[in-house]
């Protein structure tokens, strides 16, 4: 079974804090990894994907770069890029430490968007990874783009981009609410267009070049196969099979 997991920026990193990795939420996620990995779960194929925290979206917000909007100043480009690298390092580390066999795959080098803004991004390197056991560990990155320079590719896109390309079974974000949630602050069990929750979705509360949890629905929406957005403390039961939080299928 192939299972596509992102790890919000949010839940790894303190937002609110540059580039500050969230050291026992990673371990903890880390963890959940490697239980699922090493135990009888439905998890024969893993990729995770991670967001920018704390890391990547202040660069991009520094040098004005967002999905859309590019830059052609290199050192700028490589400002986000380099940061990627290094909450990626960190990732890697923890997922190292506990025997996970991970590898990383960078966005940069990779993907490109044409003038339409369309994302094309070769699958090869990942599918051999996971032929060969490994789980490749992808992240929110800076990607070429025709007419713009370099504009920021979001986890979250990554999300579908995988989902579809590799045809997965299951696609998890782990984020730092429980679900989706209604204007009273409760679970959307789930979501099967926008306008559902549309009224209860605002921007993100930190600094993030990508659109916040109105962003993820979207995507997940998109993709058109059933996904779960859960909190950290769901991780394990979703790696595990189960279904938390609000499931969303368009």
């Amino acid at each position: 079974m192939t299972t596509i997991l992102k790890l919000g920026g949010s839940v790894i990193t303190d937002k609110d804090r540059r580039e500050t990795v969230d050291v026992p939420a990673l371990e903890a996620a880390a963890t959940a990894v490697a239980s699922a990995i090493d135990t009888e779960s439905p998890v024969d194929d893993l990729v995770v994907v991670h967001g920018g925290g704390s890391y990547g979206h202040y660069h991009a917000e520094e040098h004005g770069v967002s999905t859309t909007d590019g830059t052609h100043d290199a050192r700028a480009a490589l400002a986000i890029h380099d940061a990627m690298k290094r909450l990626n390092g960190h990732v890697l580390d923890a997922f190292g430490q506990r025997d996970v066999p991970a590898l990383p795959v960078h966005p940069l080098s990779v993907g490109a968007r044409d003038a339409e803004g369309d994302l094309s991004f070769s699958l090869d390197s990942v599918r051999t990874m996971l032929a060969e056991g490994f789980v490749p560990v992808l992240h929110g990155d800076g990607v070429a783009h025709a007419g713009e320079g370099v504009t920021v590719v979001s986890g979250d896109e990554l999300v579908v981009r995988l989902a579809e390309g590799l045809d997965a079974d299951r696609v998890g974000l782990c984020s730092t609410v429980p679900g989706v949630l209604d204007t009273n602050d409760e679970v959307v069990p789930e979501i099967r267009e926008f306008g559902d929750v549309a009224a209860a979705l605002g921007g993100s509360d930190s600094t993030d070049v990508t659109g916040g949890m109105a962003a993820k629905v979207r995507a997940l929406l998109a993709l058109g196969a059933p996904a779960h957005i859960f909190g950290p403390d769901e991780l394990e039961a979703f790696l595990a099979g189960d279904a938390p939080g609000t499931c969303i299928d368009g």
